[in-house]
């Protein structure tokens, strides 16, 4: 990879490079469009959480109602977070971590 030094007035900022963006593309971007890639990465998120909940659990090696029974939630609320129809959020977010990282004590204290 080749390394290019520039230097840049800042008191013309029509100086400055060109960025690696098409702006006439940015320009006739639409409302829609944003929706729609924001509605695309939620999706993704919720995929994500799901992959990582389902990793955490089957680590542990306990069913959907075992880790439900463990961590005082219902089994609806595994399956949810599992398929990706629900993200766990705030404390359920903080034990999937904790369960992931050090899943013998994080169990203990649950008892």
């Amino acid at each position: 990879m080749k390394t290019h030094r520039v230097t840049i007035d800042v008191s013309a900022p029509n100086s400055f490079p060109q960025g690696r963006f098409d702006a006439d593309r940015v320009d006739a971007t639409k409302e829609a469009d944003i929706a729609r890639h924001i509605a695309e990465d939620e999706a993704e998120a919720a995929q994500d959480a799901a992959r990582y909940t389902r990793k955490v659990r089957k680590r542990l090696g306990l069913t959907q109602q075992e880790l439900a029974e463990r961590i005082n939630v219902s089994l609806d609320t595994i399956r949810n977070w599992e398929q990706g129809k629900r993200v766990p959020t705030g404390a359920a977010k903080a034990l999937f971590k904790i369960l992931d990282r050090s899943p013998e004590t994080a169990l203990a204290a649950l008892q």
